[in-house]
């Protein structure tokens, strides 16, 4: 049921004409009954921020963390489309608000697709009667909703996390442009616990830095990017650690689904740091092994190349010294004490057939740790990307 799984919260999914035809292109995700609760997100980092992210950064930021419903729509991105598409997107919010009985400001907004067109608000309009009439608490509710938010998506990303006294249900969305600081994607998560908005901001802040946030596909940043997150408190009041585990555990697992549905991945891999100089020079190892295309390639190609794992290592601009680094594919140690070490290739190679791989890079020279996830690179994603899409 994802975001309809906590109590308090309904969702719906319609066809609004934007994809054209009868794809499902519009989704809502509400509290019921209507009602602004405590609400947070965060956003896309890129500069060109889309429409849609700048009026939901207002919204936010006047309601001082108070949110009713998410509007989301795929098959236009509102980006780079001026004060038209400032226009569309705030008509949008208040065709929702005005049929659900709240403010506004008190509904984000969020968009996916191309760049450049301006969104049709006036197909969400008249969208809109039907989308909020269909609000619902099903199972099927919530996956219409998580369906009409993809793009190249080949299927829906959802996910449920019961805890004691509290649940969270998150959907999500991203297949291609993925890349740390966030990936690009939209996702909603909903939870029934009693937290204030500023505890929540918090919380999700955290989540969102250790899985999205630790993502890269392609290297390139969106620009309408969005994670928001609403809390009903119709559930226990739980302490904030409780809350942080079960938040960063629906991340990790939308991050880990967005991976496997990637545009053109045949297998994902977590590169892991291990003894860094700090957190922050084992992210920047880590990101830099996951960015290469030598390594992305090899990694298609079930290569265990461990030259394209140290170069990358060592041009991170991360504290190394070659005589102390150890690089592993699996359980399998192929380099240390600055030499390969004898293995056995075909086992090494077989492993990296597999659809989930770790690569480990223990840099030996301290206690920083970060583990980032990425996926391989092979004509798949040329062929989705060498035109507009």
């Amino acid at each position: 049921m994802s975001v309809c799984a906590p109590r308090g919260f309904a969702a719906s999914g319609v066809a609004a004409g934007i994809k054209g035809g009868a794809a499902l292109d519009l989704a809502l995700v509400a509290v019921d009954p209507p009602g602004p609760v405590a609400g947070a997100a965060t956003f896309t980092t890129n500069k060109a921020a889309a429409a849609p992210v700048q009026v939901s950064r207002a919204h936010l930021a006047a309601t001082g963390g108070r949110v009713a419903a998410v509007l989301l729509n795929s098959g236009c991105a509102n980006a780079a489309t001026g004060a038209e598409g400032l226009r569309a997107a705030q008509r949008s919010a208040e065709a929702v608000a005005t049929l659900l009985g709240v403010g506004a400001d008190e509904v984000l907004v969020c968009s996916t697709g191309l760049i450049g067109p301006r969104l049709p608000v006036e197909l969400v309009e008249s969208a809109s009667p039907a989308l909020v009439g269909g609000l619902g608490r099903t199972r099927g509710d919530a996956a219409r909703a998580a369906e009409a938010i993809l793009t190249t998506d080949t299927h829906a990303k959802e996910v449920v996390i019961e805890r004691d006294g509290f649940c969270v249900g998150g959907m999500a969305k991203g297949a291609g442009m993925i890349a740390p600081r966030m990936a690009t994607m939209l996702a909603v998560l909903t939870t029934d616990a009693s937290v204030a908005p500023d505890l929540l901001a918090r919380s999700l802040k955290g989540a969102v830095e250790e899985s999205f946030n630790q993502l890269t596909v392609d290297g390139c940043t969106s620009t309408n990017d969005t994670v928001v997150a609403m809390a009903s408190g119709l559930g226990a009041a739980v302490p904030a650690g409780e809350l942080d585990e079960a938040l960063g555990e629906a991340c990790r697992r939308l991050a880990l689904q967005l991976a496997e549905d990637a545009e053109g991945t045949t297998r994902v891999a977590r590169v892991r740091v291990t003894g860094a100089r700090s957190v922050d020079e084992a992210r920047r190892a880590a990101r830099a092994v996951a960015e290469s295309n030598l390594v992305k390639t090899s990694l298609h190609g079930a290569d265990p190349y461990w030259g394209r794992v140290l170069s990358e290592l060592g041009a991170s601009g991360s504290s190394i010294d070659v005589g102390r680094v150890r690089i592993s594919y699996g359980a399998t140690l192929v380099f240390a004490d600055g030499l390969e070490v004898p293995h056995d290739r075909r086992a090494a190679s077989a492993y990296l057939s597999r659809g989930l791989v770790e690569v480990t890079c223990d840099l030996g020279l301290g206690e920083g740790a970060a583990t980032v996830l990425t996926t391989d690179l092979g004509p798949g994603y040329i062929e989705e990307n060498m035109r507009t899409s």
